[in-house]
């Protein structure tokens, strides 16, 4: 039987995804939820005095720490979507981190960027051979990977870097800039709107500013990447067939679909998305590499994957999210997250409150409760310790994996051995 050529030829149960256990957030829905979110965060900025909380600073700074982030997560959502578990993205980042900033001090940043890509691309592939053709665990191949990579670099490092004017054994020469633009006008006219404190309008204005102010050019292809990866695996039969394998792969295969090309296709590309986000770190975010630069960003990055339910609009918010709690550490970190603990208490106390309107009174009292806690923390205290600061993009993790874990649904047959012909 021949595969199917467009994206309604295949009709079949046994491949479409299974309804997902909760209720999926409309657009509507999801942008009024927004909304409040951003009203709750301008009231706290009012109430607490602090700016920096929302400004354009803040805002530019929180986009290019979600980059790497997204990138990492977007990668593995191609795998996930195909059936395969990547745990190996802070490996693939590693190689993208060394492999970009090594041929970018040489050759210049473009050529860093593809040789980047190129190197994520390597793990990708040594990932699908181990996981695809021998059938090894893909938790365990993923781990592997990752140790393979940090010690790889660990090794080259010297070899390659030491020499070289403003080159160490851990960290390479300084490459050139890729370049930033700034939208003229729009930019200086969100900057002075945000200046002015106004309730909800300078918030709105302060998150619009940082996306229009000295922007990188790799940002805007990696947030173009995220409608792109949405348009070709929901709306071609490329993608189609890409997530067939993930779902069923037995039944794709009794549909014509090569399962095992789709699968290396997809390791592949997701150990390229990797590769470029280690590259943003290495390029962009800083003009050289440095050994342990990505900070277990791969690991966050699958982090913000599950929050999005295997989808790439939430995957995005995802890692905005924790590209905005990591940006504390570096713009005002003590005096905001002391103010976000009481938006947490008041985001808290509403949860509590949805939680009751919907008869679910035991979560809801639970979460009273830890509402009235974090309150009581962030009334009897001018400011956090530093540790907490740190902390605050990992514990941000764990929590809203904790809240959002009973609405996920991923790929059905996602990290379950296939051996071809299983379909015959």
């Amino acid at each position: 039987m021949t595969a199917p050529t467009t994206a309604t030829d295949v009709n079949q149960p046994s491949l479409q995804p299974a309804a997902p256990t909760g209720r999926r957030l409309s657009l509507p829905v999801l942008m009024l939820v927004i909304a409040g979110a951003l009203a709750l965060t301008s009231l706290v900025r009012l109430i607490t005095g602090a700016d920096g909380i929302t400004n354009v600073s803040q805002m530019s700074t929180a986009l290019q720490l979600a980059v790497p982030i997204g990138l990492a997560g977007l990668g593995g959502l191609w795998a996930e979507r195909a059936g395969v578990v990547n745990i190996g993205l802070e490996g693939m980042m590693i190689l993208g981190t060394w492999f970009g900033a090594w041929a970018g001090f040489q050759w210049g940043p473009w050529t860093g960027v593809l040789v980047g890509i190129v190197g994520g691309c390597l793990g990708g592939l040594l990932h699908a051979i181990v996981t695809i053709t021998f059938n090894v665990n893909h938790i365990v191949s993923g781990v592997a990977i990752n140790i393979l990579a940090l010690g790889a670099t660990r090794y080259l490092a010297p070899l390659a870097f030491e020499g070289h004017q403003g080159g160490s054994a851990k960290q390479s020469p300084p490459v050139e800039s890729l370049g930033h633009f700034t939208v003229p006008g729009l930019s200086d006219g969100l900057v002075s709107l945000n200046d002015k404190g106004w309730f909800l309008i300078s918030d709105i204005a302060g998150l619009l500013g940082g996306l229009v102010t000295n922007v990188s050019w790799l940002t805007l292809i990696a947030v173009a990447l995220i409608p792109a990866t949405w348009w070709i695996l929901w709306r071609t039969p490329f993608g189609l067939r890409l997530r067939s394998c993930g779902e069923n792969p037995v039944a794709a295969e009794s549909l014509g679909v090569n399962v095992y090309k789709y699968k290396y296709l997809a390791v592949i590309i997701s150990g390229g998305l990797a590769g470029l986000g280690g590259v943003f770190l290495s390029i962009v975010a800083n003009p050289f590499y440095l050994e342990g630069q990505t900070s277990g960003r791969g690991y966050i990055g699958l982090a913000a994957m599950i929050f999005g339910n295997w989808m790439p609009g939430g995957l995005a918010i995802g890692a905005g999210l924790f590209g905005y709690t990591d940006s504390l550490n570096l713009r005002g970190g003590s005096a905001n997250v002391h103010a976000l603990l009481l938006l947490g208490a008041l985001l808290l106390v509403a949860g509590a409150i949805w939680l009751a309107i919907r008869k679910k009174y035991v979560q809801a009292v639970v979460t009273f409760l830890v509402g009235a806690l974090v309150f009581a923390w962030y009334a009897g205290t001018d400011d956090v310790p530093n540790q907490v600061v740190s902390a605050t993009p990992y514990v941000v993790t764990l929590v809203v994996l904790a809240l959002s874990a009973q609405r996920l649904r991923m790929p059905r047959a996602n990290g379950m051995p296939y051996r071809k012909g299983q379909g015959k």
